[in-house]
């Protein structure tokens, strides 16, 4: 049994789930996702909680299909009720971020400015040195997070780069450090 696929999954007030064969559709106060399903899975509803079920529970790809399946259609609920959302760090000297509109510009040590123009459905924010990432799907926000950190990552010696708010990068010490020992 999966632990995860055995969880019931809450529907808020204001959100409409559909259920069909091999889909599930949510919509709620920030937009409309789907989710489809594998043919082993199958999804009904009550009382405003959402039930997911395996055909064959005690195989070890159903399980994982189970658990999956579930936390998918948990992330388009969360996503369409209350969204998602990343927050990226600059950290160096002159480096710095601007955001119009959908183009985010990017001074981060290079000869020249980075541009980087966000997928639809996806929200940026600059406020100072930090980057805000938000949208209803999940993947999404986490993949954009994910290709602005490659932009310039964050380096081991001094710490400059791109990072997420709550990584913490390891030290190293320099050739100093190495001599002092």
């Amino acid at each position: 049994m999966s632990r995860v696929g055995k969880k019931v999954i809450n529907i808020p007030a204001k959100v409409e789930v559909q259920i069909s064969t091999g889909l599930v559709v949510a919509k709620g106060p920030k937009g409309e996702l789907q989710q489809v399903l594998h043919p082993w899975i199958t999804v009904t509803a009550q009382d405003k909680q959402l039930f997911v079920a395996v055909e064959h529970p005690d195989t070890k790809e159903a399980k994982a299909l189970w658990g999956t399946s579930r936390q998918l259609i948990n992330n388009i609920i969360v996503g369409v009720s209350e969204g998602f959302e990343k927050k990226l760090e600059i950290n160096g000297v002159g480096f710095k971020a601007q955001c119009s509109g959908q183009k985010l510009t990017l001074n981060v040590g290079y000869s020249h400015v980075v541009d980087f123009v966000a997928p639809a459905g996806i929200t940026l924010a600059v406020e100072k040195n930090i980057i805000t990432i938000s949208g209803i799907d999940k993947q999404l926000v986490g993949e954009t997070a994910a290709q602005i950190r490659k932009v310039k990552k964050p380096e081991p010696y001094k710490g400059k780069g791109i990072k997420y708010l709550e990584e913490v990068i390891k030290r190293k010490a320099g050739k100093q450090g190495k001599a002092a020992a």
